[in-house]
């Protein structure tokens, strides 16, 4: 057996691994070479000049050294003028010599001998071939000038007290701290303020004119005044000043003309330095300065960063930001790459916002301009896109970049980014607050055509208004005579807010008890609406989460008040008058509108009944029977502390719930069968999963076009399919990813499947084939090209079988030439659609909110003067939503999309307001959490009366908290239309609202009332509210349902208001 280790030898010791690889090769025979690089900076000049001009830190001390070397030589002339007597007469022999000390000698001799050495090396090590350049340099000649002249003396005794000008080595003082300060900034790494250096050179430059011309005249006038320094420099001060009182004056020829010299040189030199700061200063002013460290460490403030600055961008941000008490003492830096504009300038010169707000121009891509904004210090960082750009998605790729870039430079800076296109919002998922506009802008739209109203709902929830102000006079609409207003502007302060279970007077009382309870009784006693909950463990929001829902003590509950609860102040009544008693029996003219929409959250988790579960007579509010005859109003169930499970339905939401929802005729009728699942298909990445109606199998590409047949259907136009519901048309320039959450809310699993809209696309430009993927499993979901212009393409997708037209606002017109016209072609093709087809209900989507004063415009119209001159009034009394009286807005017809850019201002205060804006338009959906629907009001519901009736009876019935009232737009009945009901003894009228409490000014403080009120008072304007002719003659065919003293009643009420509003 052999031995291994006697067979390997060992390896030597300078034996390397990367010779293991090359093969066996002795380390004595290695022909390697050792190269050393940058031989050429070994050299004694290149050391030398390493030391003295390339290092940071050394070359900065060198030019502190040789700062204080010239102060030191100015220094030691001022000792041996002050030291030195003056001399009788007047022989020019004054002039050139002069009485100077032994002791001081030496040390000028020194101070000149170094300057004079550090200048000719540093002339040696910065020579680069020119000689002459080097000594015809001025601080060269300065040097020589000041510094020879001793040297000579040292080898030539006699001319010790020979006058040398030593005073001139103040501008060589000048120009070395010049080199410090370029050389303090470089070495520290920072960007020298140029409006710095500037000031510090001007200040340096009269320092000198004044020191060489007290220096200079005190040695000129040794021959004539003998002055001294000080009636030389009360003298240069008095003449550079231009007052000149004479009474110092030069005497000498030689003293006059060094003046006059003097004058001319800074006749010359300070007028071009005031022009180059003056230049800085304008710049400064353009470039907005510095936010400076000391008072980002001391004070708070947020960083805005924008592509461009506009007026209402600005005002409506800083209104939002600081309607929030505990922001009053943040300051706010913009960080905009262009220069400020004249309206901006003007605003920001006002008092209110030049102590807040900070310009500064430049780009949030250089380190260099954050560091000026100090963002690594900020609270926030709001980084908003220009939806004003062509190409949108050009818009986000550079909000996408400037989020990048404040992410890398101050990583704990929290983000709130305002981005424009859905699928660009995955890029910037590590932002703490994200607002997508074109998910929200759809869903808003798409829940205006289910759910009237819900833009308006959602923007007064998002906006700071002064309905909770706490003088009434400063409310908006408080002065107007319409009641609908005043209720209107009071309701639209109601916001959303948030308090502890276990810390709140309003629900600490209800630990242990069921959510729907919690909700109702809070209601009752304090007024406030409780929408929602989280626990303490969880960052998921429900919203109604439903009776089965156990309070506890550490849940966080959201609520819709006036203001929040720790603003509100608390007061007890314990008596009831009587006379509220024979007010709560059924007769005289009920207030509660015959015909309204309740905005309710119902519930949809698994285990607690759903909106759909109902029965066959759908969302109604059924009278109860009673055996008694006597006029009392009927009862309702009370709502239990904690839920009954043998009174609650359970819903599975993958059953077919069809059976409840349709008749056993049209079960025959109906063929098609849809299911219950998540799309198949995104069509960008990252957008929320949402439970939907779907078909079994998806629809194939040529059957998803309106206008054109194909092999499986003949069908050219809308009317042709023999749609049931009526129609959803939503005119559009392009299927862009947006588009699709417009669909999914309207096909959303919670929705009736008999209810459900044909929803037709009318788009400029054909879609692309990813598009259409993701809504061909869609049911009832076509396109057509074609636009609103043309009349032929609106009458082939069927607009007159529409219930909702739906207009947004086209993407190649936001970029007009004046900013408030990009809305023009918009405004003018709604408006001839509602001259063309009146009794169509246009949605609008309009780029400025300002133009929304147009939509519907009837020139000749009192009411809507009226209005106008509302706003007017309410816009110079400083409201933010001047807009809310017009009825278009308040109706929801029309909506602007930058109505929702304080929904991102408002999450750096409320932190939740985004989760639940997009809980409520249904972007996103929560296991056990509500959802928005809507439930309309009919004659037969009459019976409930009250607003707090009705919150009484959702709660105990469906579960359901209603949080608003919708109602209809008054309008007045044409001659042949009143004509006509009035034949049919049957009238569509509405009765005004009707409070279950004494007196409103007794009640204020007791309850608020969460009703978003658009009719106008009965009592100053007698209209009729119309309906269409079809419900009128519904009612006509139902016959009386009541009977005795009851009906007779509501007989006699009717017509004694239609009597009153014929008048």
């Amino acid at each position: 057996m052999v031995d291994l280790e006697s067979e390997v030898p060992p390896l030597p010791p300078r034996y390397r691994f990367r010779d293991l690889l090359l093969g066996d090769q002795g380390w004595q025979n290695d022909d390697r070479v050792q190269v050393e690089f940058y031989m050429n900076e070994n050299t004694f000049k290149e050391r030398l000049k390493l030391f003295f001009i390339k290092n940071q830190r050394s070359s900065l001390r060198i030019r502190l050294f040789n700062f204080s070397l010239k102060l030191l030589s100015c220094f030691l002339y001022i000792i041996r003028v002050l030291l030195e007597n003056p001399s009788q007469g007047n022989e020019w022999s004054h002039i050139f010599w002069v009485n100077r000390s032994l002791p001081l000698w030496g040390l000028q001799v020194s101070v000149a001998l170094i300057s004079l050495f550090e200048t000719i090396l540093l002339g040696y090590l910065s020579y680069k071939g020119n000689i002459w350049e080097q000594i015809l340099r001025i601080p060269f000649i300065l040097e020589v000038i000041n510094a020879v002249p001793f040297i000579i003396s040292i080898f030539w005794p006699s001319l010790r007290n020979l006058f040398v000008p030593v005073f001139l080595n103040c501008w060589l003082a000048k120009h070395a701290l010049e080199n410090m300060i370029n050389d303090l900034h470089r070495a520290i790494q920072r960007t020298q303020s140029a409006m710095f250096n500037q000031v510090l050179i001007l200040i340096s430059t009269l320092l000198c004119l004044i020191f060489t011309c007290i220096c200079g005249i005190q040695h000129l006038e040794r021959i004539g005044k003998k002055l001294n320094l000080f009636d030389s420099l009360y003298f240069c001060i008095v003449t550079f000043s231009t007052v000149g009182f004479g009474d110092v004056t030069p005497e000498t020829w030689s003293s006059k003309l060094f003046v006059v010299a003097m004058i001319c040189v800074a006749l010359v030199v300070l007028p071009i330095q005031f022009e180059q700061l003056a230049y800085l200063w304008m710049e400064r002013q353009k470039s907005g300065g510095n936010y400076s460290r000391h008072r980002a460490q001391t004070e708070k403030h947020v960083v805005l960063c924008v592509s461009s600055l506009k007026i209402d961008l600005l005002m409506d941000f800083l209104n939002e930001f600081y309607a929030h008490p505990r922001l009053q003492d943040y300051y706010v830096v913009i960080l905009c790459p262009t220069e400020m504009d004249v309206q901006v300038r003007r605003v920001l010169q006002i008092p209110m916002w030049s102590q807040r707000v900070i310009y500064l121009q430049g780009s949030a891509l250089k380190d260099q301009d954050l560091l000026r904004a100090k963002m690594d210090d900020a609270e926030a960082c709001f980084i908003l896109s220009s939806r004003c750009e062509v190409d949108r998605t050009s818009s986000d790729h550079q909000t996408i970049l400037r989020a990048w870039a404040v992410k890398d430079f101050a990583p704990n800076c929290p983000l709130y980014v305002q981005i424009l296109k859905p699928e660009n919002k995955f890029h910037i998922k590590f932002a703490d607050h994200v607002v997508c506009e074109e998910e929200f802008k759809y869903a808003m739209l798409a829940l205006n055509c289910i759910c009237p109203a819900t833009s308006t709902l959602i923007t007064l929830l998002v906006h700071t208004s002064r309905g909770q102000c706490v003088c009434f006079c400063c409310r908006e609409g408080q002065q107007s005579p319409e009641q609908w207003q005043k209720m209107y502007g009071r309701c639209s302060g109601n916001e959303v807010y948030h308090i502890v279970l276990e810390e709140s007077t309003f629900f600490a009382e209800y630990e242990g008890k069921s959510f729907t309870y919690a909700s109702f009784h809070a209601h009752k006693k304090f007024g406030v609406c409780l929408i929602g909950i989280r626990r303490e463990d969880n960052k998921n929001i429900l919203l109604n989460p439903g009776p089965r829902y156990i309070m506890s003590a550490t849940d966080i509950c959201f609520y819709i008040n006036i203001t929040k609860e720790e603003n509100s102040a608390f007061k007890n009544h314990d008596h009831q008058k009587k006379s509220n008693v024979s007010r709560s029996f059924y007769h005289g003219p009920s207030r509660l509108p015959v015909h309204s929409i309740i905005a309710s959250m119902g519930t949809v988790a698994i285990d607690l009944q759903d909106t759909s579960c109902r029965s066959a007579s759908g969302p109604t509010l059924s009278l109860p029977s009673e055996g008694n005859k006597e006029v009392r109003r009927p009862s309702i169930a009370p709502v239990l502390e904690v839920a009954d499970t043998s009174s609650l339905q359970t819903c599975d939401l993958l059953s077919d719930q069809s059976e409840d929802e349709t008749t056993p005729d049209e079960e025959m009728s109906s063929n098609v069968e849809y299911a219950k699942g998540y799309p198949p298909y995104s069509p960008y990445i990252g957008s929320s999963p949402t439970f939907c109606h779907l078909l079994h199998e998806k629809v194939p590409f040529c059957c998803l076009r309106l206008d054109k047949s194909c092999q499986h259907n003949y069908y050219e136009d809308a009317k042709a399919y023999g749609f049931k519901n009526k129609l959803i048309i939503v005119a559009a320039e392009t299927a862009g990813n947006g588009l699709y959450n417009f669909i999914v809310p309207l096909r959303a699993y919670y929705r009736p499947k008999k209810e459900l809209n044909p929803v037709i696309l009318l788009l400029d430009n054909p879609p692309d084939m990813h598009f259409l993927d993701a809504i061909c499993w869609f049911p009832m979901v076509y396109y057509m090209v074609g636009s609103i212009d043309n009349l032929d393409d609106l009458l082939r997708c069927g607009v007159t079988f529409a219930a909702n037209m739906v207009v947004v606002d086209k993407e190649s017109t936001m970029s007009a030439e004046e900013d408030y016209m990009a809305d023009a072609k918009t405004i003018v093709n709604v408006q001839t659609l509602f001259r063309l087809f009146s009794s169509l209900s246009i949605i609008t989507e309009l780029t400025h909110p300002a133009n929304m004063r147009f939509m519907q415009f009837r020139a000749k119209d009192c009411y809507s003067l009226a209005l106008s001159k509302l706003e007017k009034k309410e816009r110079e009394r400083g409201s933010n939503l001047a807009f809310m009286f017009r009825l278009p807005f308040a109706a929801g017809r029309v909506f602007s999309i930058s109505m929702l850019d304080t929904l991102l201002y408002q999450s750096f205060v409320k932190d939740y307001m985004i989760s639940i804006t997009r809980l409520l338009l249904g972007l996103d959906t929560t296991p056990g959490s509500g959802f928005l629907c809507s439930m309309k009001i009919t004659e037969d519901d009459l019976w409930i009366r009250t607003y707090a009736r009705l919150y009484q009876k959702l709660c105990s019935s469906t579960g359901d908290v209603p949080i608003g009232i919708y109602r209809t737009e008054s309008q007045k009945l044409t001659t042949s239309e009143c004509r006509e009901i009035a034949s049919q003894s049957q009238i569509s009228i509405s009765v005004e609202e009707w409070e279950d409490t004494k007196d409103a000014k007794e009640q204020g403080h007791h309850r608020s009332n969460h009703r978003n009120s658009t009719s106008s008072d009965q009592s100053d304007h007698p209209l009729l509210r119309r309906k269409s002719m079809q419900w009128a003659r519904r009612l006509s065919r139902k016959g009386p349902k009541h009977s005795g003293k009851t009906a007779e009643k509501i007989t006699q009420q009717r017509l004694n208001l239609y009597r009153s509003s014929s008048t």
